[in-house]
């Protein structure tokens, strides 16, 4: 069985070959990079990406995914935080982040 660690390392391989987009440390965590900026990290088994405000806020109406609070009541509103539990929404949800924060 595939860990939540090694699901995101899988996951953000894929990705490594896309322009811009680099891998390593961000925030204290492995982390995923497009022009500079933060687009997918690992955070407390979760996978944590930046997708546009109301995406997040029907993924979290919908029970799939939380808000991210980098610190206790600092929330985020285009970060979310997904469960392991569908390997299908996290590689959906890391090209959706890529390509969000790419076209910024």
């Amino acid at each position: 069985m595939t860990t939540p660690l090694e699901l995101f390392n899988e996951l953000a391989a894929e990705h490594l070959n896309e322009p811009g987009v680099t891998f390593g440390r961000v925030w204290h965590n492995d982390g995923l990079k497009v022009n500079g900026k933060i687009f997918a990290m690992f955070v407390r088994d979760r996978l944590v990406v930046k997708v546009p405000a109301d995406r997040a806020t029907a993924l979290r109406t919908a029970g799939r995914a939380v808000a991210f609070e980098p610190s206790p009541g600092r929330l985020m509103k285009e970060w979310i935080a997904v469960a392991p539990a569908d390997p299908d929404l996290w590689r959906q949800l890391i090209v959706d982040a890529r390509q969000h924060v790419a076209a910024r």
